[in-house]
């Protein structure tokens, strides 16, 4: 990996789902090799503590993964944890779960794995260390189509479940690729770098760039109904758009803190997650947000909503559950 690569990686705070570009984020970009991304991934005792940067529910199960080829499955809503078995050690950065026995986790190395049950084993379907390009997302319409999104605009397409996989440019710029986001019927939305967001509206064949008011990276969406949405991403930046991301108006959320996703809960209510322990609740389809952290102040990536009605919080400090927001 050049300088110039290690800069970028860096500077691009949140490039993996991570946290605090000095320290810790700088040793696991750099200290991930393409040696290690080869081997199996260790059975650890406190892998649930590690790093984790995404997970899913799968039926009544949830699937989470992170750093080491760490992935591990819950079945009573997170309150114990049994790691898979993973034939990669790479840093992994996003889980989709197609229905509780199908589905497929991307990261560094451009390692894409697939399960086919409900995330006991995984098996390698994709790898290019060579490429140094990380896959960041991965989304499946059904068992069959898919696409990946990475850095340096990488994207990579599939027709046949992930046996093979096809690398399309769809813009012009290599813009990192950070998050892709169903809308209902065709549209799909992906969340990129220097102020940009690409929405197709016919599947993912062709796409579009969305221009919005902040020129910094983005990492996340979130569509609430109709054209309704939200874009989330560096220094604390909220924009919501009732035209499907035609223009935009910004939201006040009081932090700096870079934003890492967001849902929203069979309430109604919008969870928002970001660095520096960051929560943000909206009750008006995030028009207005509220602000807390984390007492720790560790990092969040990602929330997901459980069965009964609390959040299961990835990132710096492995899981942990949130109560139901009120």
């Amino acid at each position: 990996m050049t300088q110039a690569t290690r800069d970028r990686l860096q500077s691009r705070t949140t490039i993996s789902r991570l946290f605090r570009p000095a320290g810790w984020l700088l040793a696991l970009i750099l200290g991930l090799s393409a040696q290690a991304g080869a081997r199996p991934a260790v059975e650890a005792p406190l892998a649930i503590q590690s790093l984790l940067l995404d997970a899913a529910r799968a039926g009544a199960r949830i699937v989470a993964a992170g750093q080491r080829g760490h992935i591990l499955v819950s079945d009573d809503n997170g309150a114990s944890w049994k790691q898979s078995r993973v034939p990669t050690r790479a840093l992994l950065t996003a889980v989709h779960m197609h229905d509780e026995n199908t589905g497929w986790v991307v990261g560094h190395d451009a390692v894409i794995l697939r399960t086919d049950d409900g995330g006991d084993s995984w098996r390698l379907q994709h790898r290019a260390p060579e490429e140094e390009r990380p896959l960041l997302d991965v989304w499946f319409r059904d068992k069959d189509n898919g696409f990946a999104v990475g850095a340096y605009g990488y994207f990579l397409a599939t027709r046949d479940g992930g046996e093979t996989w096809a690398s399309r440019a769809i813009s012009k710029d290599d813009f990192h690729l950070n998050e892709i986001v169903p809308a209902g019927g065709r549209r799909l939305f992906i969340a990129a770098e220097a102020g940009v967001a690409y929405r197709s509206d016919d599947g993912g064949e062709t796409w579009g760039e969305l221009r919005s008011p902040y020129t910094g990276s983005w990492y996340g969406a979130l569509v609430l109904d109709g054209e309704r949405m939200l874009l989330l991403g560096l220094r604390g930046h909220l924009f919501r758009s009732e035209d499907a991301g035609q223009s935009w108006t910004r939201v006040t959320t009081h932090t700096t803190a870079t934003l890492t996703d967001a849902i929203r809960l069979p309430s109604g209510v919008v969870l928002l997650t970001g660095l520096e322990g960051v929560l943000l609740t909206s009750r008006d389809g995030g028009r207005t947000v509220s602000t807390t952290r984390l007492a720790s102040r560790q990092g969040i990536s990602s929330a997901v909503a459980l069965a009964d009605g609390s959040v299961l919080l990835t990132g710096e400090f492995g899981v942990r559950r949130l109560p139901r927001p009120e």
